[in-house]
């Protein structure tokens, strides 16, 4: 079972990302979080239909569309801007959406559930955004379960580690459950 991962953010020390390596620790045995399209996300240009038209997709969107069509699941840590998506990580779903036409053999019926460490509100404003995206885009959204890690400031270290054993736990249960949830209904790939 692979599931690729997704999020944290820009900052060196992100939370997000904290957490991503954390479910990937807790993660059940046969189940792998791949991170290996976090380097590209952030490194992609704005989205430009322009730029596609004079050069073509960029690599990393190409790499990035690659992961995302081999996934058994994806999981995202989505931060909270304004109570909304990080342009950072919506920018980097747009040019995997591209071509139009790519949009079933990409996302289409991709089980996706979406965590989130932030402020008050623990990222749910983010989370109940990245719906509408999921839906177009023709995933499976997993509702079975959230997470909204609230006050995270406290529930961190300055390391940016985990602390809290009742989020550990959560967690824990989440990503097992989601695990559980990709392998009893797996992806049907567009042809």
């Amino acid at each position: 079972m692979r599931i690729l991962a997704l999020g944290g953010s820009l900052r060196e020390r992100s939370r997000n990302r904290a957490l991503l390596d954390e479910a990937a620790a807790l993660a059940p045995p046969g189940t792998e979080l791949d991170f290996s399209p976090l380097a590209v996300i952030g490194s992609l240009p704005l989205f430009n239909q322009d730029v596609i038209e004079r050069d073509g997709l960029p690599p990393q969107a190409l790499e990035l569309k690659d992961a995302l069509r081999a996934a058994d699941g994806l999981l995202i840590a989505t931060p909270e801007y304004n109570w909304g998506i990080p342009g950072f990580l919506k920018n980097a779903i747009d040019w995997a959406s591209r071509p139009a036409s790519d949009i079933g053999h990409v996302f289409g019926d991709l089980p996706v559930a979406v965590i989130g460490a932030g402020g008050g509100s623990g990222t749910r404003n983010a989370q109940m955004a990245w719906v509408s995206v999921f839906r177009y885009l023709r995933m499976r959204p997993w509702f079975d379960q959230w997470l909204f890690v609230d006050n995270s400031g406290e529930r961190f270290d300055k390391d940016s580690r985990l602390i809290d054993e009742a989020i550990r736990e959560q967690l824990r249960t989440m990503v097992t459950a989601f695990a559980t949830y990709c392998a009893r209904l797996p992806r049907t790939r567009a042809n």
